[in-house]
């Protein structure tokens, strides 16, 4: 895939084993044809702070896209409360506040980024089925 101003739209699944570590499945859509980029990404196993994952995932992704030369994206997640962070600006429970600030710096790296709420259940139970095979291994 080639970057290109018309930008790209990046659907994320991901799932986070009980250690941190984490999968992200995201298929790519514009700039050429459509395909899935699968991603391994780490982040600080914490009770209560589910959203970590989410931090953590479209952090690995926007890095991975942007150092791949693309720089408008567009990112479709399967969490409202964490786009709504995201979008609003808002201020995150402490325990996510250095991710936030991690994802933060990652999508201010970018020409111009969006993150929207919409469906991804099938990257997401894809993830989910890899981690799981991985913790049964």
């Amino acid at each position: 895939m080639q970057a290109s101003e018309s930008g790209v739209q990046a659907a994320i699944g991901y799932a986070v084993g009980p250690r941190g570590l984490g999968l992200a499945y995201a298929h790519l859509a514009g700039s050429g044809a459509p395909r899935v980029v699968r991603l391994a990404f780490r982040t600080i196993p914490r009770a209560g702070c589910a959203r970590a994952g989410g931090y953590a995932a479209l952090s690995a992704v926007a890095r991975a896209l942007r150092d791949r030369g693309f720089d408008h994206l567009r990112f479709v997640l399967n969490d409202a409360e964490l786009v709504d962070e995201i979008a609003k600006r808002r201020e995150p429970p402490e325990t996510l506040a250095l991710a936030y600030v991690r994802l933060r710096c990652v999508l201010n790296s970018l020409a111009s980024c969006s993150v929207v709420a919409g469906a991804t259940d099938d990257l997401t139970q894809r993830a989910r089925a890899e981690v799981a095979l991985n913790l049964a291994a």
